[in-house]
C-alpha cells in the first residue's frame, strides 16, 4: 500500500471549494484512495461527506492511502493539490 502524508494548504482547511476540488481529484483517480486524520479511522477520499466530516484545517496533516497500478501516481498528484491553498486557486 502506497502513502502520502501532506499537510493541507488551503486557507479554510478542507472544506466547501477545497473539499470539492479534491473529492473530484480522488473520484477521478484509477485506484481507490483513502485519506485520514491522525488518530482517526481512513475515508473514502471520494465522499464528500466523509472528507467534511474530517474536520482538517489549514496545517493538518493527513495521510492519503490506495493500493494498485496507478496509486503512486494518483497519491503524488492528491498530494499535491491538498498542499495548494485552494481558496487562493481561480480554478
Amino acid at each position: 500500500m502506497s502513502t502520502r502524508t501532506v499537510a493541507v494548504g488551503s486557507a479554510s482547511g478542507l472544506h466547501a471549494r477545497p473539499a470539492k476540488l479534491f473529492v473530484e481529484a480522488a473520484a477521478a483517480a484509477p485506484v481507490k484512495v483513502t485519506i485520514q486524520v491522525a488518530g482517526r479511522k481512513p475515508v473514502p477520499a471520494k465522499s464528500m461527506l466523509s472528507v467534511l466530516a474530517l474536520g482538517a484545517k489549514q496545517g493538518t496533516e493527513v495521510t492519503l492511502q490506495a493500493d494498485g497500478e496507478g496509486a503512486e501516481q494518483a497519491l503524488d498528484d492528491l498530494a499535491a493539490l491538498l498542499a495548494r491553498d485552494l481558496d487562493a486557486d481561480d480554478a
